[in-house]
Parts: C-alpha cells; sequence; structure tokens
C-alpha cells in the first residue's frame, strides 16, 4: 500500500463535531509519523513495487512456458516400462553432445525425460542439460540452463532479480522487498485507526465503503480494503525475497550460521580414504573423476539410493575429488516434498551417510519451504494462482495509491497543484519519551539488518529534516503590536 489519509482531508468542522472527551496529541503523534512514513514510502518505493510485481506476475507461468516452448524436451511422448539403465542413456547424452565434463545426472521420473548435465567453461555459471528418453536412450536435444531452469525460466528469472543489469539490478528488488512488509503493516494499522475512529462496521475492514462519495474518499476504500486482504500474503514475500537478496540476505545467512540452523552437510568421506579437500558437496563446473566418467557408476549408486528409501525425482551427483562418496538428493519440490539425501560408495553402492529433511533445523525448513512458496513451485497451480493474485493486487494498490495523490491535489485557482501535498511533519516531536526509548533501538537494528530500509529512511530523515529547518527561517516572523501606554 502506498498512501493513506493525509492533512487536508474534510475533517469534521468543529461546530458540528460532538461534544466529549478527546484522545491526548500524543496518541496521533505516532499515527501523523506513520502516516508520514506511509506516505513518502509508498511514493518512492512504488516505482521499484510496481516493476516487482509485473516481472513476478511473469514468472508464475514459467512451468506453462516451459511445456510450451520445450515440451519436446522436458517430457517423453509414451511412458513405457521398465525405463533403460543410466548407463545407456548418459552414453547417448555424450554421444550426442560430447563436450563438457559430466556433473550431475537426474533420471527421468513418469513422463519427465532424464537430464545430464554437463559443465563447460565457455557458459559460465551456466551448464549444458541434454535431454534423453528414459525409456529408449533417444535423445530429445540440449538447452543451456542455470541450475536446472531452461532459457525462459531463466530469463524471466533474472528480470525479477536484477533486471538483466546484474550485481547492481539487484538492488532495486532488495529495496522492494526491504519496504513491502513496511508499507503493509503501515497500511493496515493505519486503515484499522482510521476505521475504529469513526466507529465503522467492522465488515468495512475487509468490504470497501461504496456508500462514500466518488473521489479521493472511494479510492482509499478500495486502496486500503484491498491492501488488508493482501497483507499477509505481501509480508510472506517481503521475507522470503529479503533470504536471498544482496545485503539483507546475507545478514540472514550470518544469523542462520549463528543459530547453527543452516541446511545441514552430509559428510562424502570414505572409510580409508584420504580427506576431500573441497567440502561436502560438489558443485556444479568441478573436476571429473575416474569414477564419474564410467556411466555404470551412476546405476550402481542410483541403485543404493533406492534401496535406502530415496524415492521421486532425484539427482546424482559425483564429487569433484576422487576417493569421496557420491550424493542423490531428493528433488520434489512439490508439496508434501522430498529433501532427503544420501551419500553412496560408489565401488559398492552401500549407503555411507544420511540427511533426511525431517531432521534439519526449524529454519532450515521455513526457508527452504519458503523459497520454493515463493517460486510457485510448492503447491503446485495453485501455488501459482495466489502468486498472481497477490501480484495484480498490488498492482491496483499502487495504482489507487498514485490515484489519491492525484486526487488530492488542490484545484482551486488561488491553490493549483500539479500533485497532493504531503503529510505535515513535526510528529517526532510529539511522541512521548519512552516510544522513542523503545522505537529508536528497534529501528537502528532493522535498519542495519535490512541496509536499504536503513539507509534510505536514514536519507529521508535528513533530507526532511533539513527542508523543515529552511521552511522554518523563510517564514516571516509575526509583528508583536506594543503594549498601550499606561498599561
Amino acid at each position: 500500500m502506498s498512501v493513506t489519509e493525509l492533512p487536508g482531508d474534510r475533517a469534521p468542522d468543529s461546530s458540528t463535531t460532538p461534544a466529549g472527551p478527546v484522545r491526548p496529541a500524543r496518541r496521533s503523534a505516532a499515527v501523523a509519523l506513520l502516516t508520514r512514513l506511509h506516505f513518502y514510502a509508498g511514493v518512492l518505493v512504488a516505482p521499484f513495487l510496481l516493476v516487482a510485481a509485473l516481472t513476478g506476475l511473469a514468472y508464475t507461468l514459467t512451468p506453462q512456458l516451459d511445456d510450451a516452448l520445450y515440451g519436446d524436451k522436458l517430457t517423453v511422448s509414451t511412458v513405457g516400462g521398465q525405463p533403460r539403465p543410466l548407463a545407456e542413456q548418459i552414453a547417448a547424452a555424450r554421444a550426442a553432445h560430447p563436450d563438457g565434463t559430466l556433473t550431475e545426472v537426474q533420471p527421468g521420473d513418469g513422463d519427465r525425460t532424464t537430464r545430464v548435465v554437463f559443465a563447460r567453461d565457455d557458459l559460465g555459471d551456466r551448464q549444458h542439460t541434454v535431454y534423453v528418453d528414459p525409456y529408449t536412450a533417444r535423445v530429445s536435444g540440449g538447452l543451456t540452463t542455470w541450475f536446472g531452469s531452461t532459457p525462459a525460466t531463466t530469463w524471466l528469472d533474472d528480470l525479477h532479480r536484477n533486471l538483466h543489469l546484474g550485481a547492481v539490478g539487484r538492488h532495486y528488488s532488495e529495496i522492494a522487498a526491504s519496504w513491502l512488509w513496511v508499507l503493509a503493516l503501515g497500511g493496515v494499522v493505519l486503515w484499522w485507526r482510521r476505521r475504529a475512529a469513526g466507529r465503522s462496521r467492522a465488515r468495512h475492514l475487509l468490504v470497501p465503503d461504496l456508500s462514500a462519495a466518488r473521489g479521493v474518499r472511494r479510492t482509499r476504500g478500495w486502496h486500503a480494503t484491498t491492501g488488508v486482504w493482501l497483507a499477509v500474503g505481501l509480508l510472506f514475500l517481503s521475507a522470503t525475497g529479503l533470504t536471498w537478496s544482496r545485503y539483507a540476505g546475507a545478514n540472514f545467512g550470518a544469523g542462520l550460521d549463528a543459530l547453527r540452523a543452516r541446511t545441514p552437510e552430509i559428510s562424502t568421506a570414505l572409510a580409508g580414504a584420504p580427506p576431500a579437500t573441497g567440502g561436502g558437496e560438489h558443485q556444479h563446473g568441478g573436476a571429473a573423476t575416474a569414477t564419474a566418467t564410467d556411466p555404470a557408476t551412476y546405476d550402481r549408486v542410483l541403485g543404493g539410493a533406492r534401496a535406502a528409501g530415496l524415492s521421486g525425482p532425484v539427482a546424482i551427483t559425483p564429487p569433484g575429488e576422487a576417493g569421496a562418496a557420491w550424493t542423490v538428493a531428493q528433488t520434489d519440490d512439490r508439496w508434501p516434498v522430498g529433501y532427503d539425501r544420501v551419500a553412496v560408495d560408489p565401488a559398492t553402492g552401500t549407503v555411507t551417510a544420511r540427511s533426511d529433511f525431517a531432521d534439519w533445523p526449524v529454519l532450515a525448513k521455513l526457508s527452504k519451504l519458503g523459497i520454493q512458496a515463493h517460486m510457485g513451485r510448492l503447491f503446485g497451480p495453485v501455488n501459482q494462482i495466489l502468486l498472481a493474485a497477490l501480484a495484480l493486487g498490488l498492482l491496483c494498490v499502487v495504482v489507487w495509491g498514485y490515484r489519491m495523490w492525484w486526487q488530492r491535489r488542490p484545484t482551486r485557482a488561488d491553490r493549483r497543484a500539479p500533485l497532493g501535498a504531503p503529510p505535515a511533519r513535526g510528529a517526532v516531536r510529539g511522541l512521548r519519551w519512552w516510544a522513542l526509548l523503545v522505537g529508536v533501538p528497534v529501528v537502528v537494528a532493522l535498519g542495519w539488518a535490512l541496509p536499504w530500509f536503513g539507509g534510505p529512511l536514514l536519507g529521508f530523515l535528513i533530507i526532511d529534516a533539513v527542508v523543515g529547518l529552511r521552511q522554518r527561517r523563510r517564514r516571516p516572523a509575526v509583528p508583536v503590536s506594543p503594549a498601550p501606554a499606561g498599561s
């Protein structure tokens, strides 16, 4: 949400206001401060939210887009009985595409083709994936992929994350995620206070008041009510988006490390073998080992993993160094997910270590599931529909916010202005001392954890203070009439 009630809304005239106790002005100072923050953050951050919503909406269509563009490679025309041995499928992939280092194999499951992944120096962080019909060992084709994503999905993913501008472009998405939760929570609080002050029925918290006059009041009703409906989803998108952002994501990762809540590593050490030097798991582009070049090893390793209970789609990854176990990991992103992993001795097919998703730390589980839901994978088409609804709703909320700003502009001949006036400054001076004592450290901590929240907020406060000081200095002094003689 971007804009809510601003000074200049038609306030009730004192002559028509019923007599009664008036709430202290200090209570309204917090509301005035939140209103000003909500207004300026909405006006300045809304363009980033618009882009994030549009690109995110496009990304929700990637499963259907992949099927339309690459269906002949990703799926088989006829599901057969028993799949051919992986060795035969890998040999066919290697014959059709002889370049590159074999780094991973994902056996075909159901109507899905087998994916044979090769690392190539000329592709950088991309891979070359060859698709093989698991029932006939016929090569369906090949694509340049990014950790399993097709070219179309990779293009849309880059568009959503960084606008194809690399590391610089990632700032835009982090700004959007860093401020989205502030705008959503602030808008809900302001809408609740407005309804409570107006003694409106509770249903108007969830249904716009269509009896309001046309203009800013009706627009605000649609803006705020839609925002209330979207609030939980927007908070979710903000939190999950921040977990893999550039700066806030690094702080989140450091927090997971401090709490020992990272995804557990799985040991690939083999008894009697020298310790590997490259860490627990092989990454794309690692060196090939002698066993990795033997396609028959993949069948042996897969057999050991299946015997250990790893069902569904899996990825088989050879180690980067000789004398280490292979890793087989479940890759089922649909709920109920499958993320169990085992380490397998390639010589015997014996499982040497195991890491089950059920044993992961709670934060690691929530982070993994949250990312999959954010990407629209966790609940399949239902997940996609919910994300699309959130994106469309956010677009409407932002447009209505800017419309209110336009509708609030002065139109009288002596007070014409191109845009609406911002809320009045000075609310901080009306806050209670304890509110400042508690609020300032909290905001500082949030600004440190979320740099693209803290930095712009500090900049706004400095600029706002400078502008306010200059305006006070320019304000003409009110002449004081001399006291009557003899008084």
